[in-house]
């Protein structure tokens, strides 16, 4: 099995089988929705405070697994028992928050004002705080640097749980992406004199540089002393679901340009005039990195296989950073790629809030499902719709993937409403609307009005029972009668005794004759139905396409959650500090809203701030974040042209 197949079944195994969740959640659970779905971490209840705080004060006697915001990592991130002592692999601590300089000659770690520092001839070293004893001194094992989990607990870096079988951090409320600099209190590194080449501050993707192989390595005579060195290469890895980010870092003593050349496998980068040790390293991700030395300078190779990579430069100190995301799973759509979206579609990222919005004059959104009990690919769904982009939404039965709540495609209800979930129903000019609707099929004729009880294939002889066929369910029973309608027709275009499977699209009325005899009774005959949404606080008749799922988070440019009102339960796990998505109105434009972590309140008010004036809230314990090659949005909002995940339930659509 190659290092990729071994990362990637590592990955897939992490996914554990998750009870009733939001739609969307798990991809073998969505067999019916246009929505991307991502295969779901393992996912940690937050412990109670009481709990947390007795936890702390226990110590760990093995290497355990360590999570993140509720989120169990790889095992590459797990603690390691070395020197006596428990410790963290330097490389994964920025993902706790935490500044580092990664370097076993001068190590760095900071928290806030806090800072504990590590040099061999000099032992550590506390700012900002009071070193109690003696520290473990941190480890080298292989080519990564380990550091003790007691540094950790000085600085005050917050646990969720600390037990024998895992280690539990909180979600940090940044990620650093600079590493620190050297100690100001070390002597510095001297080397000697030369004039420093310009940084030249540019970006390269390495499916675009030149494509012919580096040269092989040849030593014709001895290789120079050059001035200008490769001090350190920092390797950091992080794995978001099926998609891994691989950084690797260059740090050199003096600027210089560089040049990137596309090998079969990877990328080289050309250090003209640099001095470096040659060697080869197989990293955590499975890449190799080569570094070669020549008469002309050094040669790093990284081998990264599928990856793909992008090469820019930092400077003070001059560094040379080599980005590699890698999709360890095709059925994970790829990251957003901000650079590739079409006129129209704007992207925004607020720290871990992440806003992606659509001109309402060149985009359509829609509400978009699966085939009714079968799996779909997002890609697939959103390339028939003829979209953009799109992103997964609303809620889903465990057992049946049926949605749970209201669905309205192409003005047709599919799936009948909970009746106290916040909607957002699609306007025909491109806009969005927002409420309670509670809508219901209603029947009218010379007889007078009636109202059809549900909205299912599985009819009842007291009800008058509305389904939307599909071409494979069956409806009525014996004993039943059936009649196939249009909105808006007037007439009974058929009418069918027993059960029977109507085709797809049509809307069907199956009732007992005996218990409605003012109902027609063959094909037609007069009978208008229509859908009645029961409220007026917004212009509900207008739209199309509608879903439910909430809570509804912005109204007005104000956060209005209310969980009471719409009967979500705080204390379960759908309400718990995670991902959320929401399909919102950010200056009039349709929007798509991710947040990386936090709650429903946190998320409102998020969008408050980002200048929101109403957002609906959908898919909030498992919702992936927006996916396209152009647009998206979710509960309610568009799906098409985005990642290769399958989904149940509906999603939405958008078009030009």
């Amino acid at each position: 099995m190659s290092p990729r197949s071994i990362r990637s079944a590592l990955a897939q195994s992490s996914d554990g089988p998750v009870p009733c969740v939001p739609r969307g959640i798990r991809a073998r659970y969505a067999p019916h929705v246009k929505m991307p779905v991502l295969p779901v971490p393992v996912r940690l209840r937050p412990p109670l405070w009481a709990l947390a705080t007795a936890l702390l004060t226990l110590g760990a006697a093995q290497a355990r697994p360590v999570a993140i915001g509720g989120s169990v990592q790889a095992a590459s991130v797990g603690t390691r028992l070395l020197g006596g002592a428990e410790m963290l692999p330097v490389w994964s601590l920025p993902r706790l928050g935490v500044e580092v300089r990664n370097d076993p000659q001068d190590l760095r770690l900071k928290w806030g004002a806090r800072e504990l520092r590590y040099a061999p001839e000099r032992g550590w070293r506390a700012l900002g705080l009071s070193l109690n004893g003696s520290l473990p001194a941190p480890q080298l094992q292989g080519q990564s640097l380990y550091a003790p989990l007691a540094a950790l607990r000085l600085l005050g870096v917050p646990l969720e749980a600390d037990t024998p079988g895992l280690l539990a951090f909180s979600a940090p409320l940044r990620v650093p992406g600079e590493t620190l600099p050297p100690s100001p209190d070390l002597p510095p590194v001297l080397s000697s004199p030369t004039a420093p080449s310009p940084v030249v501050p540019t970006t390269f993707s390495a499916d675009a540089v030149t494509t012919a192989p580096p040269p092989t390595q040849t030593t014709l005579g001895p290789v120079p002393v050059f001035g200008n060195q490769l001090q350190t290469v920092r390797v950091n890895r992080e794995l978001h679901r099926q998609v891994e980010t691989q950084r690797v870092v260059l740090e050199l003593s003096a600027p210089v340009v560089h040049e990137v050349q596309r090998i079969t496998d990877g990328l080289a980068v050309r250090l003209p005039g640099v001095g470096l040790t040659p060697g080869e390293q197989a990293l955590p991700s499975g890449d190799r990195l080569t570094l070669e030395q020549d008469a002309g300078g050094g040669w790093v190779r990284l081998h990264t296989g599928e990856g793909r990579s992008e090469v820019f430069t930092l400077a003070d100190p001059p560094r040379i950073v080599i980005d590699t995301v890698t999709q360890l799973s095709r059925e994970v759509p790829p990251p957003l790629d901000p650079q590739a979206l079409p006129a129209g579609v704007t992207y925004r990222q607020l720290g871990g809030l992440h806003l992606l919005s659509f001109d309402p004059a060149r985009f359509q959104a829609r509400v978009v499902s699966a085939p009714r009990g079968s799996f779909a690919e997002v890609a697939q769904l959103v390339t028939q719709t003829g979209g953009v982009a799109g992103v997964n939404a609303s809620y889903f039965d465990l057992a049946s993937a049926l949605p749970v709540d209201l669905v309205v495609s192409g003005g047709l209800m599919t799936a009948a409403s909970l009746e106290k979930r916040a909607t957002v129903g699609l306007l025909p000019g491109g806009g969005l609307i927002f409420g309670y609707p509670r809508p219901r099929y209603r029947v009218r004729g010379a007889f007078g009005e009636v109202q059809a009880n549900a909205v299912t294939s599985r009819a009842r002889p007291e009800w008058l029972t509305a389904f939307v066929g599909d071409g494979q369910t069956l409806v009525g029973a014996a004993g039943l009668l059936t009649l196939h309608v249009q909105l808006g027709a007037g007439t009974v275009t058929r009418a069918v005794s027993g059960p029977h499977v109507p085709p797809a699209g049509t809307l069907t009325l199956t009732f007992d004759p005996a218990r409605f005899a003012q109902l027609p009774r063959q094909a037609g005959e007069p009978l208008d139905v229509g859908l009645d949404w029961r409220t007026d606080d917004a212009p509900w008749p207008q739209t199309r396409d509608a879903l439910s799922a909430g809570p509804l988070l912005v109204q007005a440019g104000r956060p209005v959650t209310d969980p009471r009102r719409e009967g979500f339960d705080t204390g379960a796990s759908i309400w718990r500090p995670t991902r959320q998505v929401a399909l919102g109105l950010w200056r009039g434009q349709p929007t798509i809203a991710y947040l990386e972590h936090g709650t429903p309140e946190a998320f409102a008010a998020a969008l408050v701030q980002a200048g929101l004036s109403d957002a609906c809230g959908s898919t909030a314990a498992a919702a992936p974040p927006p996916t396209a090659r152009a647009a998206t949005a979710t509960s309610a909002a568009t799906s098409t042209r985005c990642g290769a995940a399958r989904c149940p339930t509906p999603s939405c659509s958008c078009r030009r």
